[in-house]
């Protein structure tokens, strides 16, 4: 339920993901595209002409909070969106393709040690015990999921 609750918000931001920052970060681009000036924006801020040279710079450099970031965004009259997506599919196909890699190492491994015993297992069977250990896994959500 919460996985299908998260996935329903994360549908809208998965179209921004080909968006990219722009050069000189997204504060100073914003402002000069509003012809806004350094000063402007200070005493929107309450701050020296200095700290928001800092605050453009630190976005420049992935080292401003996201604190500072909601902050320049109100004194912009701006609203700050903030998510973490899966980079190219749903987190469903996330966990189900995480699953089946461990799926697949486990049986595998189950296998080759039937193997040394003389006790092989036909291809189509492996295919099977993975497909429904990858199911398991889906269902039990086990923390080595992500190990």
């Amino acid at each position: 339920m919460l996985l299908r609750q998260l996935q329903t918000k994360m549908a809208a931001y998965q179209k921004a993901t080909p968006i990219t920052r722009p050069a000189s970060g997204w504060i100073r681009a914003i402002r000069e595209a509003l012809g806004m000036t350094l000063e402007q924006l200070a005493r929107k801020l309450g701050v020296s002409k200095q700290n928001v040279q800092m605050l453009e710079k630190r976005e420049r450099d992935y080292s401003i909070t996201l604190q500072s970031l909601q902050q320049v965004a109100q004194a912009m009259d701006m609203q700050l969106v903030y998510a973490l997506i899966p980079k190219e599919q749903t987190l469903e196909k996330y966990i189900a393709q995480r699953a089946e890699t461990l799926a697949r190492a486990i049986v595998l491994h189950t296998a080759h040690n039937m193997n040394l015993e003389n006790q092989q297992v036909a291809e189509e069977q492996l295919e099977y015990a993975i497909e429904e250990r990858k199911k398991q896994l889906i269902q039990e959500m086990p923390k080595m999921l992500w190990d």
